[in-house]
């Protein structure tokens, strides 16, 4: 009896023993898997450690590729945009000059004639200026080499001064004077020396789009009544071509001229409304951004830097703003009264206010700023 109960004594030690080794060997095992486990923790970070790395430079290196399609992307484009504006604006000119001028010159009293042939040359020639000069016309670089010029911060991209009002494009891949944004219609950046050239062209634009839509209003409702009848003398031929009869005869149909003049009427009127409204909106935006002195960029960086001091109770002014009307001055060149006729009015290739490297007050303007709080 008692060696029985020594034998059971001794393999319930032996399983107490084991369960020990087993916990100590358990508890060893992770605490091992937590030191490699901090190791690692602790490599990865001493190797991709930045001070100034926050949420949002982890966003932005995450969209990063994300980034890179959509720039390889618009700048293949932009060649596409422009053959496409200028096939549509091609095609817009021939209906106009095939469909609309024969009926204005036929139906039109003189004076009206003399309208229509001036103003709308005089549009069209305002039109291919600008857009030509945008495209062609860079819209300025800081310099590579070392200068004097004043620099408020440098790029992280060129690794190189940025002059004040300067942005980086990341699809051109440099850094562009007094940057408004890349526009994939003129496969160019709108900058320093062609912004100019680009509302220009908003302008005319609309204005071409919207004289061209109404003086064909009236033949677009008749050739649009055209095709509705051409869409029932169609089903009725075929109705009749079904049960023809020896002294039955289908309606008549209308002309291939006849077909393609009333589409093409309607073609234009369509065009020209659309782009109207569209590009005409554009043109407000950047219209209202130049009366407050600002680019579409700048509009962000200015709102922030409102906002945050107007929780601390001071008030922000633009700096590059010298009131409406003188910003209209320099935005168009306008020294002189007589400038409002060559240099707004007429095609004209003069050159922005400064340099844009630096913004002194330029001669256009009479009245001195009150001192302002930088951005």
């Amino acid at each position: 009896m008692r060696s029985r109960r020594r034998a059971f004594s001794a393999v319930m030690r032996l399983c107490v023993k084991c369960l020990r080794v087993g916990r100590r060997r358990r508890v060893r095992l992770a605490w091992r898997a937590q030191q490699l486990w901090r190791y690692g923790h602790l490599c990865l970070r001493s190797l991709l450690y930045n001070s100034f790395t926050n949420s949002d430079v982890v966003l932005d290196s995450l969209f990063e590729p994300i980034y890179w399609l959509v720039d390889h992307v618009t700048r293949w484009f932009g060649v596409v945009f422009v053959a496409l504006v200028i096939v549509l604006t091609s095609s817009i000119v021939a209906i106009v000059y095939i469909c609309l001028l024969p009926i204005i010159l036929q139906s039109y009293p003189p004076g009206w004639i003399c309208w229509h042939l001036v103003y709308g040359h005089w549009n069209l020639l305002m039109i291919l200026f600008h857009y030509y000069m945008a495209i062609t016309t860079p819209p300025g670089h800081p310099p590579q080499a070392k200068s004097n010029t004043v620099a408020v911060s440098i790029c992280r991209k060129c690794i190189s001064p940025k002059p004040a009002r300067t942005h980086h494009c990341s699809i051109c891949n440099r850094c562009v004077l007094k940057m408004d944004h890349h526009c994939p219609w003129l496969n160019n950046c709108v900058g320093h020396y062609n912004h100019r050239y680009f509302f220009s062209f908003c302008l005319f634009m609309t204005m071409g789009c919207i004289y061209c839509g109404i003086s064909s209003w009236d033949m677009f409702r008749e050739a649009y009544a055209a095709i509705e009848r051409m869409k029932l003398l169609e089903k009725e031929r075929l109705q009749v071509a079904a049960n023809q009869t020896y002294y039955q005869t289908p309606p008549p149909t209308f002309s291939f001229r006849q077909r393609a003049f009333h589409k093409s009427i309607v073609y234009l009127w369509v065009l020209c409304s659309s782009v109207a409204l569209a590009l005409g909106a554009l043109t407000l935006w950047h219209a209202a951004l130049i009366s407050r002195g600002e680019t579409s960029i700048e509009r962000h960086i200015n709102k922030k830097e409102r906002q945050r001091l107007q929780k601390k109770g001071r008030v922000f002014r633009n700096p590059y703003s010298y009131g409406a009307w003188d910003n209209w001055k320099v935005f168009l060149g306008v020294d002189t009264r007589r400038h409002w006729l060559t240099r707004v009015l007429l095609p004209s290739t003069h050159l922005p206010h400064g340099t844009g490297l630096s913004w002194d007050r330029p001669p256009c303007v009479t009245e001195p700023r009150a001192p302002l709080l930088a951005i």
